[in-house]
């Protein structure tokens, strides 16, 4: 039985799941899924492909070099900030709003899904509900976008974008040729076209920690790869491609070298920077601003109008969370009847294990237009063992 299932993982290049198997990866390292997680892997009889697997099927980076289509099962804003170059986004508790992404794509395409990493179950419930929808190729890239970020680059919207421009926060590199760079171009941006990469490479930053956006013009475009492919391997470690590059830019109206811009800036309201009750907000909506949060956190001095809520299954939660925080699964809740449970009179903070659940106990509550003035997501990797807990803070997008 072994050797049958030994040779058919050389066959087909997949790590197969079974019940209570580790998965080892081309190096011979072992991970493995939570047990949460496995037990859906089994249940919904999936296939797990690994980071080789899917480097190789998405080609040069391009929707049109791509053998099979990708999708990010975590929630849009998670999308935006970072995903897997070529990837569609279909949240896994917004099936209904994004599938018809989908709807001219043959029932027999290799379709490979996932989320947060291991311990993510958005991706094994979003491929069975594809192969529920008749979907016959699904797999899963279980290791996810956690994985990906630190091996390889990553594909980022237009408002990560812009916003980096604006706070002069990253590295802007127009990957096409020089006359184009000279005709129009983003501002601010540098020229290094990728058929010169040898010869300005020492344009690049020497900390290879320093972020970098690079984009050329537009969707189909290999330019922007090849030169963020060769800044990975340069062992660069903040490296993303704008896909939709100069073209997308212009259409959204932004200034270019050549024309200035047709959106008007939004004034700063600067009223509600604080919630009513004392909360600092983040950029993005619905966010509290994660670093004013934990420094308060890591002195275990978190205000007494906050209540953290953390929204992981209870399982999760026994394991460890933030000191003082309470265990509310919202999963499984409505709007409704998650809001009936969060303490009153009291600022709400949502947290999770990577930003995800958190920011999708908050979308419910908004979508279902109730008041959420109180009501924030902390957007955060968090790993906790008891109350001991490792925090690292996601950057916003906007």
């Amino acid at each position: 039985m072994k050797s049958k299932l030994l040779s058919s993982v050389l066959v087909s290049g997949l790590l197969i799941v079974g019940a209570g198997n580790l998965l080892a990866n081309e190096n011979g390292n072992l991970t493995k899924p939570s047990e949460k997680v496995q037990l859906l892997i089994n249940k919904y009889q999936l296939k797990i492909v690994d980071y080789d697997y899917v480097k190789n099927k998405i080609g040069k980076g391009t929707i049109n070099t791509s053998k099979i289509i990708l999708i990010d099962a975590r929630p849009n804003k998670k999308f935006k900030a970072g995903t897997i170059p070529t990837s569609i986004n279909i949240p896994d508790t917004e099936y209904d709003k994004y599938k018809d992404q989908l709807k001219d794509i043959s029932k027999d395409k290799e379709l490979i899904v996932y989320c947060g990493g291991w311990n993510c179950g958005k991706s094994p419930k979003l491929a069975n509900m594809l192969k529920k929808d008749g979907f016959k190729n699904v797999k899963l890239y279980q290791a996810g976008e956690p994985e990906w970020n630190k091996k390889d680059y990553l594909e980022v919207d237009i408002a990560v974008v812009k916003s980096a421009q604006e706070k002069n926060s990253a590295l802007l590199v127009d990957a096409r040729p020089y006359k184009k760079y000279l005709s129009e171009t983003i501002p601010g941006a540098i020229s290094i076209p990728d058929t010169e990469l040898d010869k300005y490479i020492g344009r690049f930053p020497s900390n290879k920690e320093e972020k970098i956006i690079v984009f050329c013009g537009g969707y189909k475009c290999v330019k922007s790869h090849v030169v963020s492919d060769k800044l990975i391997s340069l062992g660069y470690k903040n490296v993303s491609v704008f896909a939709g590059g100069e073209p997308l830019w212009k259409e959204k109206g932004y200034g270019t070298t050549k024309s200035t811009s047709s959106v008007k800036k939004e004034e700063t309201n600067t009223s509600n920077k604080f919630s009513k009750n004392g909360a600092k907000l983040g950029v993005d909506e619905g966010s509290i601003d994660g670093e004013w949060l934990y420094e308060f956190i890591k002195k275990g001095e978190v205000p007494e109008f906050i209540q953290i809520v953390d929204v992981t299954a209870p399982d999760e939660f026994k394991s460890g969370h933030i000191k003082g925080a309470i265990n509310i699964h919202a999963e499984k809740l409505s709007a409704k009847e998650l809001v009936a449970k969060l303490p009153k009179g009291k600022t709400i903070v949502f947290n999770c294990t990577a930003g995800g659940r958190s920011i999708d106990a908050w979308t419910k509550i908004n979508n279902a237009k109730m008041d959420v003035s109180e009501i924030f997501y902390f957007d955060a990797n968090i790993d906790c063992k008891g109350n001991d807990c490792k925090i690292e803070v996601n950057e916003p997008i906007g």
